[in-house]
């Protein structure tokens, strides 16, 4: 199956065209869907990280409480490391198999931080990468909007995560997410063109 691997930073408009392909016809495989599945109740994943992690980070319905999780991992990379090593392989796992079964002409996978796992290194199934981009300051903004907070969060929750030239590093084709959601459509639509064309032929 022909896979493109669709990132961006945070509050760039990931999930709009990921919508946008979704709307065309192809199969979405999600990370972050495929990541809360891999800690759901009674998984294999959440035992894990009960046991690395304790049971304090369960709420009182035996799920895990994302926010104490959050709070636990946020500035100890120690924590988010091995947070992560129990995570990712499940979310990988899913996301390979999820397109694989596409029944779509090519299939689309949604991984917000590809960058920042090692795009092809860690997705060697990925014929190509979209990068979603926007200005620094435009992801400011709408991050201040979206989420209500304040400026110094929004710096670090940028900061999180891979820079801007970092993730063009990696990137295939990219969409500037600048404009109004009609641009960004009209931008899927000839992406889409160009993708069923190259799945036809690989």
């Amino acid at each position: 199956m022909y896979c493109v691997g669709v990132t961006g930073g945070i509050a760039s408009g990931k999930s709009a065209v990921a919508h946008a392909f979704a709307a065309l016809g192809i199969v979405i495989a999600d990370a972050d869907i495929a990541a809360r599945e891999a800690v759901a109740v009674g998984s294999d994943g959440l035992a894990e990280v009960v046991a690395a992690f304790g049971p304090d980070i369960l709420d009182d319905t035996g799920a895990l409480d994302r926010a104490a999780m959050r709070k636990r991992v946020f500035g100890d990379d120690d924590a988010r490391k091995r947070l992560e090593a129990i995570i990712h392989p499940r979310v990988r796992e899913s996301l390979a198999r999820q397109c694989a079964q596409a029944t779509s002409p090519y299939a689309i996978a949604a991984i917000p931080l590809l960058a920042e796992v090692g795009a092809r290194a860690a997705y060697p199934w990925l014929q190509r990468i979209l990068v979603v981009d926007v200005p620094v300051e435009v992801q400011h903004a709408r991050l201040i909007q979206r989420d209500g907070i304040d400026n110094a969060l929004a710096d670090k929750m940028i900061a999180a995560q891979a820079t801007h030239e970092q993730r063009l590093a990696v990137a295939d084709d990219i969409v500037v997410n600048t404009g109004s959601l009609e641009d960004l459509q009209r931008h899927v639509v000839l992406l889409d063109a160009r993708y069923r064309s190259l799945a036809n032929i690989a």
